[in-house]
């Protein structure tokens, strides 16, 4: 594949991320509007799914925040690139900022100077990862700043192991109406302060439907909060919960959790 290929394949990634939702979060959404039985909460979920069903008709972003833009790659050992992958996504990003639109939202930290490209110091957020094959596999993941702002980080004690679903629920619950629920909440546990985080990010790419069991029991306890859609009262204040985990200090329990609003935006291309 030549280098401008690969900058137009990263623009197409970065339309349909914007414009269509995955097909386990659109259903997840539908689940839960046929489950709910508030008249308010219903309502917004029927303005969910007309939004969803306008952006991905019409080719828009689904919402106005096109988020700062994380890149995961797993690149293959046997494949051979002769150009700068990093480079090729950044100028895929200033490309399609242009011509999805996406907002421009990248800003200095302190002088919260503009780039107007959505790129910039370590923007987009770019995480490789070596495996096995000749090829690459990238997943992008748009995060608004709703439900970013929101997110926590805790470093936990080793005898707090019980104590990490009451962590979750009560992040959760301090977020209230402000990260535009029914959210979906990624969980990292374990590896350093770090590395939770992007655990915690990364299990935002996985299958909003399949849940094991700690993770549906947090999802209950989560919706007995009865937050609902935007904040407004309602059974689903969540519609996911999702936690990978890793290795850790004997004397540590990093735990991070991610939210993400409703609009679960993700896309992914094997090349």
């Amino acid at each position: 594949m030549e280098y401008h290929d690969f900058v137009e394949v990263v623009v197409d990634l970065l339309k349909k991320a914007q414009t269509e939702l995955p097909e386990d979060v659109v259903e997840a959404i539908k689940i839960a509007y046929e489950q709910e039985e508030n008249e308010i909460a219903r309502k917004n979920f029927e303005i969910i799914l007309k939004n969803v069903e306008v952006a991905k008709k019409k080719k828009i972003p689904i919402c106005q925040d096109t988020g700062i833009l994380a890149f995961f790659l797993e690149i293959g050992r046997e494949l051979c690139l002769d150009f700068d992958i990093k480079k090729a996504i950044i100028d895929g990003v200033k490309k399609a900022t242009k011509e999805v639109p996406l907002r421009p939202n990248a800003v200095h930290p302190i002088t919260r100077e503009n780039s107007n490209d959505n790129t910039g110091l370590f923007i987009p957020y770019i995480d490789l990862d070596l495996v096995e094959g000749d090829r690459i596999k990238i997943s992008v993941l748009p995060k608004g700043a709703g439900s970013e702002n929101v997110s926590v980080l805790k470093m936990m004690l080793p005898s707090d192991a019980k104590k990490i679903k009451s962590f979750i629920v009560e992040t959760v619950a301090l977020a209230g109406g402000k990260p535009c629920p029914p959210i979906f909440v990624g969980v990292g546990v374990g590896g350093t302060f770090d590395l939770a985080a992007k655990l915690a990010k990364k299990a935002l790419l996985r299958n909003v439907l399949k849940m094991d069991e700690f993770e549906k029991e947090v999802l209950e306890a989560i919706n007995s909060l009865e937050i609902g859609p935007m904040g407004m009262g309602g059974k689903f204040t969540a519609l996911s919960v999702l936690i990978n985990y890793a290795h850790c200090h004997t004397a540590s329990l990093p735990v991070a959790v991610n939210i993400q609003c409703w609009a679960n935006r993700r896309a992914e291309v094997i090349l």
